[in-house]
């Protein structure tokens, strides 16, 4: 009998994992005091029990640091200062979560899942922000599914496998890129242990092989604006090709969604400029479930066609693993099972165009490194072209054969520039959060360098913020 086990990442920056004897001997002395960042950061408000929910008074009343007024630079809570927790977005709330466990005295922090919600400028703001948290007699713990931020903030990585909801194992520390490799390999060589059946590597052309892209048909969309009240997005004009995988690149609020929204015709310019008339299938970012049914019910009630194709089958649905919950509620499945459901739902719909908004949300890292392979080959089979918002930066540069970068003004005035290659879009993106990468010689995924260290400071001398070409240190 075979058992599937399945991997996740735990990071342990607390600087010494020798320390690990005299952590468990505290804990028996009860002589911790730990503080938490739960995952579901949307259930916040309703724990909160004071009369006064005010941002303001809620970080001054739990702050027992001298660090109030970074956290509100570093975290960018200035502006919300004076809001209501109920009257907060996704992203507003995972910072001012972590704000509020960043401003305590504690001997143990521990952070679940913080890069939810944030994009990639704010996620490593968010990590920044809790390495600040090392003291010599302190602990950091981080539960993290980006890869990225991960290798960014971590000292040493623990590799937890098993299988979901019955049992789960922690492996000893590792060094950072020691960690990550292990757990995208699936095998641990000091146990000679392996738990996952297959590797998980990065290479660019990886999953586009088997099929030969057309390029044969070109589409465009014209220059266009748009107005939203206080906002204003600019879009330069631009061009796309069947078998192409276009990849939005931006802080959050500078439009992405709406760019879709017009692509899709949901929304329509303020210009006479309109986008030709295409077949759309829209992944949207926030998931609700209305179905009363079950997942099988929706799909054969929804795309039928493609449920039962044993190509849709082989490509999409048994990758995304969907079988393991296929005769569940639709109203009672997680995050995550309602992702990967939308997913297989967005691919299943007949068009010419595919909009995915934000794929990885509520994924974990395996999860995310599959769906990123199933719609990639999908996209490249099918012929089609998918315009995709993402955050995850390794999944986004996985999937990209080119990218839109988004900058401006968020909230206010923002510009989609037209779509440019991977290497120079990443490039210009990377500038602007003043942050490189390099790429791993094992399993080719991009690696964050830590902010000055020697190999970071001489990209940016050099100009080349995102390294395609595999590097050995």
């Amino acid at each position: 009998m075979k058992t599937r086990l399945t991997g996740k990442m735990s990071s342990n920056i607390s600087g010494v994992p020798s320390c690990k004897t005299d952590y468990f001997t505290k804990i028996l002395e009860d002589d911790l005091k730990a503080v938490v960042k739960p995952q579901y950061v949307d259930q916040l408000p309703r724990a909160v029990k004071t009369p006064n929910k005010s941002v303001k008074f809620l970080l001054e009343h739990r702050s027992a640091m001298s660090n109030l007024d970074e956290v509100l630079d570093v975290l960018e809570l200035r502006h919300i200062l004076d809001r209501d927790v109920n009257h907060l977005s996704g992203g507003e709330l995972q910072r001012f979560a972590i704000g509020t466990v960043c401003v305590q005295k504690a001997d143990v922090y521990m952070f679940d899942e913080p890069s939810s919600y944030l994009d990639v400028k704010q996620r490593l703001s968010a990590a920044r922000m809790i390495r600040t948290l090392l003291g010599p007699d302190n602990y950091v713990i981080v539960v993290e599914h980006d890869l990225s931020v991960l290798d960014y903030l971590s000292d040493y990585i623990c590799v937890l496998y098993g299988k979901p909801a019955v049992y789960g194992v922690v492996t000893l520390p590792h060094s950072v890129r020691e960690g990550i490799n292990i757990f995208l390999d699936g095998h641990i060589p000091t146990e000679n242990l392996r738990f996952r059946e297959e590797s998980l590597t990065f290479r660019i052309s990886e999953g586009t092989d088997d099929f030969q892209a057309d390029k044969a048909r070109a589409f465009a969309y014209p220059k266009m604006e748009k107005t939203l009240g206080n906002f204003r997005l600019n879009i330069d004009s631009g061009d796309f090709t069947d078998s192409e995988i276009i990849v939005m690149m931006g802080e959050n609020g500078t439009g992405k969604t709406t760019f879709c929204r017009l692509l899709a015709g949901a929304l329509k310019p303020d210009s006479a400029n309109k986008v030709p008339e295409m077949r759309i299938s829209m992944k949207p970012q926030t998931i609700t479930p209305k179905f009363e049914g079950t997942v099988r019910q929706l799909f054969f009630k929804r795309i039928k066609q493609a449920f039962l194709s044993p190509q849709f089958q082989t490509d999409v649905v048994k990758p995304l693993k969907l079988d393991d919950f296929i005769d569940q509620e639709v109203k009672n499945l997680s995050g995550g099972e309602l992702q990967r459901v939308a997913i297989v739902m967005a691919l299943g719909l007949p068009a010419d165009i595919y909009l995915i908004d934000e794929p990885s949300a509520y994924l974990d890292s395996e999860q995310r490194i599959i769906a990123a392979r199933v719609i990639k080959r999908f996209i490249m089979h099918a012929k089609k072209t998918a315009f995709i918002v993402e955050h995850d930066f390794i999944m986004a540069t996985y999937l990209a054969d080119r990218v839109i970068v988004f900058d401006g003004q968020p909230g206010i005035d923002a510009h989609a520039n037209k779509p440019e290659s991977l290497l120079t879009g990443c490039n210009s993106f990377l500038k602007n959060l003043d942050v490189t990468f390099r790429r791993d010689p094992t399993n080719f995924r991009p690696r964050i360098n830590k902010l000055n260290s020697q190999l970071d400071q001489e990209q940016k001398l050099s100009g080349n913020y995102f390294f395609l070409e595999e590097d050995s240190s």
